[in-house]
């Protein structure tokens, strides 16, 4: 753990707009936080090899790297003339999913900012392998930024499962809507938290026991249903949410989160995701796999842990 709370911003050198760095700006400004500006840099033009890595390309690798420096310390004016502690650093490494991973290590940041992109012709995300690699092995809070024109965040919705069936620790669950309230609170933002209730699998499994009668699943569809009210219920007693900005919503997780976005107008999203390792991190099987490429706005991804 750092000894003093750092943002860790992801800067794309190959962009003029920043939006994380925005965010950054803000969240820095409310937590009292530090920041720092990272750049990963890898050109093959200039990468040379063992036998080949001749003086000329050592120069002109080090000279692209002093520019990516002094643009990350432009990026920094701003924040520093608002007396915020900012920091630089650029790094040539390679692969940028695997490299950013290794950042996040050395440097245990409180919570990494990174931009991601937004496709409004299909209405849907377009995560990058980075992104997703990103949301798999980042060991911190990672908050995804979509383009936005108007910055304010007026609106935030914390998404859990109060029952753990889609294999989140109770923990996790917590920490969702403590850091969905307190940003929502900091934001001067409306706050809800939603749940998907999804029914479909219980009738799809009747369908394929021909003898079992459809009022009977309907029986068992009500008694799941009010086990999800009470939990749902439970967890906002427990966080002091009121009634009306709790909603167990029928629907697979991914249409209901979309949808509460919409009929919300939610500017951002946190969501938990297991980490797993090895081969699991294939299929990671979280609502957040499920959902995260849907979404149009900003997505804060916890991971379990202390915070």
């Amino acid at each position: 753990m750092a000894k003093r709370k750092t943002i860790l911003v992801i800067i794309d050198p190959t962009s003029k707009a920043q939006p994380a760095l925005q965010r950054a700006r803000w969240l820095a400004r409310t937590e009292k936080l530090a920041v720092e500006l990272f750049v990963c840099e890898y050109d093959q033009a200039l990468a040379g090899d063992r036998f080949f890595d001749t003086n000329a390309l050592k120069k002109a690798r080090a000279a692209h790297m002093d520019r990516l420096r002094k643009r990350l310390e432009r990026l920094a004016e701003p924040l520093r003339a608002e007396r915020l502690s900012v920091s630089v650093d650029v790094a040539w490494d390679r692969p940028l999913d695997a490299a950013l991973l290794r950042k996040i290590e050395r440097s245990r940041p409180w919570i990494v900012l990174k931009d991601t992109h937004y496709h409004p012709a299909i209405r849907r995300s377009i995560f990058s392998n980075t992104d997703w690699n990103l949301i798999r092995g980042s060991s911190v809070p990672l908050w995804l930024v979509k383009p936005h024109e108007d910055s304010a965040i007026k609106s935030v919705l914390a998404a859990v499962d109060p029952l753990h069936e889609r294999d989140k620790p109770a923990k996790l669950d917590r920490q969702i809507v403590k850091t969905a309230k307190a940003l929502a609170d900091a934001a001067g933002a409306s706050f809800r938290m939603v749940h998907a209730f999804d029914p479909a699998p219980l009738y799809a499994a009747s369908a394929d026991l021909m003898s079992f009668p459809l009022e009977s699943v309907a029986v068992l569809v009500d008694a799941l249903r009010k086990r999800h009210v009470t939990a749902l219920k439970k967890l906002a007693v427990r966080h002091r949410i009121e009634t009306a900005n709790t909603h167990l919503i029928d629907g697979e997780a991914r249409d209901v989160l979309v949808g509460a976005c919409k009929d919300f107008h939610a500017d951002l999203v946190v969501i938990g995701a297991v980490a797993r390792r090895a081969l699991k991190r294939l299929a990671l099987g979280s609502t957040a796999e499920r959902v995260l490429d849907f979404l149009p706005c900003d997505l804060l991804i916890l991971k379990p842990g202390p915070r």
